[in-house]
């Protein structure tokens, strides 16, 4: 049986490498730190042999001082942009409307106060008189109307005139507080893409001159409207669409293009929870020929047919073939319900339960075709052709078109 000798020269070498293995591991992770704090202070002492520089072509900075010595150096940002200069200019022209509404207190007296409130954009200064424009459904059935301006000054307006259709009205007001007018762009000249700034007082007054920013996300949509509450459309206004956030309180006011000319009459927004982004301004080219007009005579006169029509579309199959007598390959067109005595559709023949489908040889599908095609094509005074259907009979006459004030 062999031993083990603890005394051993082998057992005392192996020993030996023991003793000064763990030693020098401990030195080497020590050096290594020690250089690495003093490693700043000799780069700044400009001691090391070599440069630290960070050459220009490699870092990507254009600054010759730029190295890694650490220093600090204040950089000055400019916040302005084309946006905010736009902004400050326009931003003057851009007011709250406000429809004052009498009402009776709890002693049955009348007293006035806020039916509601929206915006508007003062477009022309005429000597001492400066005239906005809002949305009609702003101002229907106010008693009195008052301007909020950008300073927070209320200035009481006069209604010039309104029109349902467009939802436009124009207001006018002292001009002796009111710093300038929008300027008047042009809608057919937007593009898809480019920039688009709403401003206006969104959820009231307290909001006023709030600025959104977006894109014109679509031109000319066709919205339909219904004015009346019955579930049918009754009127397809085409709008410009745009992202920039529009609620409620905004409508009245100004869409503008990054030059801040006024390009759009903000008007309608989608409220459904599942919906963002999508708001309606009336492109201004349309608008514009309505301003003056409601500037100049108070109202829109439009050509007047004189009937109460309905599409077809909404009538039964059967009523259709057994009331209207109608062939079976037409399926569009408006009927008659009713027609005015000595109205221009009475003087040319037209009776209750015609069918039109034709207007000047334009196939007409429904009551919204019929009053696009008699108020953007025809004008008071101007001959019509009608293309209609009586007891299942195909015919046509001539009806020479008025103003509804005529009758």
């Amino acid at each position: 049986m062999g031993y083990y000798d603890d005394h051993s020269p082998q057992t005392r070498q192996h020993k030996k490498k023991k003793n000064w293995v763990m030693p020098t591991i401990v030195g080497i992770i020590l050096g290594a730190v020690l250089v690495l704090l003093a490693l700043p202070a000799l780069i700044q002492s400009n001691l090391l042999p070599y440069d630290m520089t960070i050459p220009e072509d490699e870092s990507g900075l254009v600054d010759e001082d730029q190295n890694l010595s650490g220093t600090t150096q204040n950089v000055e940002v400019d916040v302005s942009t084309q946006v905010t200069e736009v902004v400050e200019n326009v931003a003057p022209a851009v007011v709250g409307v406000v429809n004052m509404q009498s009402r009776s207190n709890f002693w049955q007296e009348q007293e006035e106060g806020e039916a509601g409130t929206g915006s508007g954009v003062i477009y022309k200064i005429d000597g001492d008189t400066a005239y906005v424009v809002t949305n009609h459904h702003v101002i229907q059935g106010a008693d009195k109307v008052e301007v909020a301006l950008a300073d927070e000054t209320r200035v009481t307006a006069e209604i010039v005139g309104s029109d349902l259709f467009t939802d436009l009205a124009v207001l006018k007001m002292p001009a002796d507080k009111v710093e300038k007018a929008i300027p008047i762009g042009k809608s057919e000249n937007i593009k898809v893409g480019e920039p688009a700034i709403a401003i206006g007082s969104p959820l009231g007054l307290r909001f006023s001159g709030s600025v959104t920013k977006g894109i014109i996300s679509g031109k000319q949509r066709a919205i339909p409207q219904d004015f009346n509450g019955d579930g049918q459309a009754d009127w397809q206004a085409d709008v410009i669409q745009t992202d920039a956030a529009i609620n409620p309180g905004n409508s009245g006011g100004a869409l503008i293009n990054i030059e801040g000319q006024l390009i759009g009459i903000n008007s309608m927004k989608i409220a459904r929870s599942a919906v963002e982004g999508i708001g309606f301004a009336i492109p201004i080219d349309e608008a514009k020929p309505i301003i003056d007009e409601l500037e100049k005579e108070g109202k829109v006169t439009r050509p007047f047919l004189g009937v109460e029509a309905y599409s077809i579309a909404d009538v039964p199959k059967s009523e259709r073939q057994n009331t209207l007598q109608l062939p079976e390959e037409v399926d569009g067109g408006v009927y008659l319900r009713s027609v005015e005595p000595m109205s221009p559709a009475a003087k040319a023949g037209l009776e209750q339960l015609d069918v039109i489908t034709q207007l000047d040889g334009e196939p007409i599908q429904n009551i919204i075709e019929l009053r696009q095609h008699l108020y953007h094509e025809k004008k008071v005074g101007e001959e019509m052709t009608v293309t209609y259907y009586r007891n299942g009979e195909k015919q046509e006459t001539t009806v020479t078109l008025a103003a509804q004030e005529d009758f």
